[in-house]
């Protein structure tokens, strides 16, 4: 389906194909925020206050691991599972990955990412809108995803398409780039 969004001329949306990959590997996912959410520990649960922070922090995510085949659960049926890509032009400016459990039906979020200047003209957002519609046609009972608590523009992103918070993880990132950081999980009904 092609749409045309403002300020872009015509963007195509669509699953990816293998000329898509390389365009989408090489999309700049590092973002620069002046807030983060910050868990507070409260003694009974944890709190997630959104937190200023002065410098602003930028951070670059390391290299993809390589995780992420379609079918991590094993039950050979990646339904649901792939890539659509936002192209702008030739270029993929924007894709989301998702792969789909069938114990739990749960769709997940693999990665996301938008080109920088691309970002702020609602592509993001029409790519979870897709990823929802996806779910719901795979007949998922909820779209789930993890993002670092310093990637306050994703969670921003993510709260307008529905997700809300669902749990965290302080020890996810320990002996990586990510170390000192908390993984948050969000999830969104189908």
């Amino acid at each position: 389906m092609t749409i045309s969004a403002p300020h872009d001329g015509t963007l195509e949306y669509r699953e990816a194909r293998p000329e898509d990959l390389a365009g989408a590997e090489g999309i700049d996912s590092s973002f620069t925020t002046d807030r983060t959410f910050t868990v507070v520990d409260t003694g009974s649960g944890f709190s997630i206050v959104e937190t200023p922070v002065d410098p602003p922090l930028r951070k670059e995510f390391p290299d993809d691991d390589g995780e992420g085949d379609g079918d991590e659960n094993g039950d050979g049926d990646p339904a649901g599972a792939g890539t659509l890509v936002a192209v702008d032009g030739t270029r993929v400016c924007g894709y989301v990955t998702t792969t789909y459990q069938e114990w739990n039906r749960r769709l997940t979020v693999a990665d996301l990412a938008v080109s920088p200047d691309h970002r702020g003209r609602g592509i993001g957002a029409e790519l979870l809108r897709r990823t929802v519609e996806r779910a719901r046609a795979r007949g998922a009972s909820h779209v789930w995803l993890e993002v670092t608590h310093v990637n306050a523009p994703a969670i921003r992103l993510y709260r307008r398409a529905g997700f809300t918070f669902c749990g965290l993880d302080t020890s996810l990132y320990e002996g990586t780039e990510s170390a000192g950081e908390t993984a948050l999980y969000m999830s969104r009904r189908c």
